[in-house]
């Protein structure tokens, strides 16, 4: 049965294609018709239950006010961004540089590979910086440094400090962790600069995942890089490259693992392969593990803790920035209105059992009405819009009241006061609060970006995490990777003349 009607991008020829998405014997798929190359039937989501449970969570839409180029294409042909796109940027991402000291046969981009250098100057990073934070109506909020490999450039500590410069509240990297092993001063010297967390590729708990994705044992170096952290008292999130019959089996022992180091691990995002790198074509139904999968093996492999219907889309946090921004006067000036079909997530919990040898997972909805949660904080947030005199107040004490009925405390993980943080998060917008409650939590996430096979415009237009480039332009990063990546390395590039680690 069909679902929708869309854009795509034709696999071979990379050309802007119509598309049809449909469900079939439980699955969704994703159709389209190349005049030169064919037809393409790929998997989309693989089980349609959860693809419309996930669609009630509709995104609100906020585009720019100061697009980049001009509307004169259909998209994705002249992304930018343009008036079309119906988001802001929450994370801007820059690569600094292609080179890198692995060669990944997953990565998206690699110096040696292409035979040319893409390492912008400070200048034109700074640039970057300044056109993500000149955003309107709201700037972006968080920068991320990507590659290649970002901490193979010397200036890297530099280019950290640029960035809380220009104003971005939070700063992370995207590294393979080697550098930070190696050099044991390197945390420290990147969190005095401004680092705000460590976005740690994580592929596994053995040698064997590394070995394949990456090409060499690299668990050594993890482990070292995140020691190196701790010490400097620097969060990571762990980010593993999920590939079917190499990995996936490891997503509970991963878990774990994070729970285990706690102390400066507060999240695991895993990354379902995307079929943009150098993976072989005849590979990617084989290898595709979609969010429905995803979810599924975090049921199988906690033994039912975490269940399917525990994870919640990015855009389902929406009430909360609304009803935050609406206690301030205004409309909220970061919201999380990615496309629903773009990831997934929950708030886990971990409950030491003692004698049983194995530890409990308790996942946020165990103990807190969710959907009740966000549908009262869209209530309240509606009121407050009212104005009034003493609204405000009224609204507190409703919410004072309300809230605590929300929460099962007979379920409430042991020495959690819940009931007190998430008052103090949503009446007195303490961000203390916060840290209290997210230092006892692990945020399991997965974000399946899209690929020439799984393209899907409507996503495209929803995006919130985009690539600023050397030429101003600010492009979506599904987008950047399957069609724009080697147009703008190459114009902004020199001849690779090997290493310069």
């Amino acid at each position: 049965m069909k679902i929708k009607n869309t854009k795509s991008l034709c696999p071979e020829c990379g050309r802007p294609v119509d598309a049809e998405v449909y469900d079939e014997g439980g699955k969704v798929y994703i159709k389209k018709t190349c005049s030169v190359h064919g037809e393409f039937i790929n998997t989309y989501w693989n089980d349609v239950e959860t693809y419309d449970r996930v669609r009630d969570y509709e995104p609100s839409i906020t585009s720019v006010e100061n697009p980049s180029v001009d509307d004169i294409s259909t998209c994705p042909s002249n992304c930018g961004l343009c008036s079309k796109h119906e988001t802001s940027t929450v994370l801007g991402l820059i690569d600094v540089t292609n080179r890198c000291n692995l060669k990944c046969p997953v990565c998206f981009a690699n110096a040696a590979a292409s035979g040319r250098l893409f390492e912008p100057t400070q200048d034109e990073i700074r640039q970057m910086l300044k056109n993500l934070r000149s955003l309107k109506p709201h700037p972006t909020p968080a920068v991320q440094y990507a590659g290649g490999e970002p901490t193979v450039r010397k200036d890297i500590v530099e280019l950290v400090k640029m960035a809380k410069d220009e104003g971005f509240t939070h700063v992370q990297i995207a590294t393979n962790g080697l550098k930070l092993a190696m050099k044991e001063n390197l945390a420290k010297e990147l969190k005095d600069a401004g680092l705000n967390t460590v976005y740690l590729a994580f592929d596994g708990v053995t040698p064997e995942p590394y070995i394949n994705n990456r090409g060499r044992d690299l668990l050594p170096y993890k482990l070292d890089a995140i020691e190196n952290c701790r010490k400097a008292g620097l969060g990571i999130v762990l980010v593993p490259t999920l590939i079917k019959g190499v990995n996936d089996h490891q997503v509970g022992d991963i878990i774990k693992f994070a729970f285990d180091h706690n102390e400066n691990i507060y999240g695991v995002n895993f990354q379902p392969v995307s079929f943009a790198g150098r993976t072989p074509s005849d590979q990617v139904e084989k290898q595709r593990i979609t969010i429905p999968d995803f979810i599924q093996i975090i049921e199988d492999q906690t033994d039912g803790d975490v269940k399917t219907t525990d994870f919640y889309p990015p855009s389902s946090v929406e009430p909360i920035a609304k009803f935050i921004g609406a206690l301030e006067g205004g409309e909220p000036t970061v919201t999380l209105n990615c496309h629903q079909h773009c990831g997934i997530a929950t708030y886990v919990f971990r409950e030491k059992t003692e004698g049983s040898g194995k530890d409990k997972l308790i996942p946020i909805n165990d103990f807190i009405d969710v959907d009740g949660l966000f549908k009262k904080l869209d209530e309240l947030a509606e009121k407050l819009k009212k104005g009034g005199f003493g609204r405000k107040q009224r609204v507190l004490a409703s919410a004072t009241k309300a809230i605590p009925k929300l929460i099962y405390s007979d379920k409430t993980p042991k020495n959690l006061d819940v009931k007190r943080i998430i008052l103090n998060v949503f009446t007195k917008r303490s961000y203390s609060a916060l840290g209290d409650f997210s230092k006892d939590a692990m945020l399991i996430s997965c974000m399946h970006f899209m690929d020439p096979f799984n393209f899907d415009e409507d996503r495209v237009k929803k995006c919130v995490i985009h690539y600023a480039t050397p030429d101003g332009r600010i492009i979506p990063f599904c987008t950047y990777n399957s069609m724009y990546r080697e147009n703008v390395e190459e114009k902004f590039s020199t001849t690779f003349k090997g290493s310069k680690n």
